[in-house]
């Protein structure tokens, strides 16, 4: 059975049974939604997910591209590559580092370019 997170998103059609999974688990989300692309998945259930954003320089009057890196717990249910795009969103803190989880793939890069 898949849980409504709130968020209109595509359900995974594979089920888990992850415990901090936003659709078959117990994890609620809150706050954030990002949009990025996977960098790394080496990691067990986890993903850095890298995205870029303007940032003003006010000395120019002009903005640069800016990039930051964050972690996210990727479910079982989700088969994900580098170089993905993915949305993720804020949960509560999972470890030091990953208070994100992802919640769905854009199928249509998949990584192959």
């Amino acid at each position: 059975m898949v849980r409504n997170i709130g968020i209109s998103v595509a359900t995974p059609r594979k089920s888990c049974e992850a415990k901090f999974c936003p659709f078959h688990g117990v994890l609620p989300i809150r706050g954030k939604l990002l949009r990025g692309t996977v960098v790394s998945n080496k990691a067990k259930n986890m993903a850095v997910v890298a995205r870029e954003f303007p940032r003003s320089v006010g000395k120019y009057k002009r903005y640069e591209r800016s990039r930051s890196k964050m972690h996210a717990y990727v479910p079982d249910c989700l088969d994900i590559e580098e170089g993905s795009d993915v949305t993720i969103a804020e949960c509560r803190p999972l470890s030091k580092t990953v208070s994100f989880v992802v919640i769905e793939v854009d199928n249509r890069n998949g990584g192959e370019d």
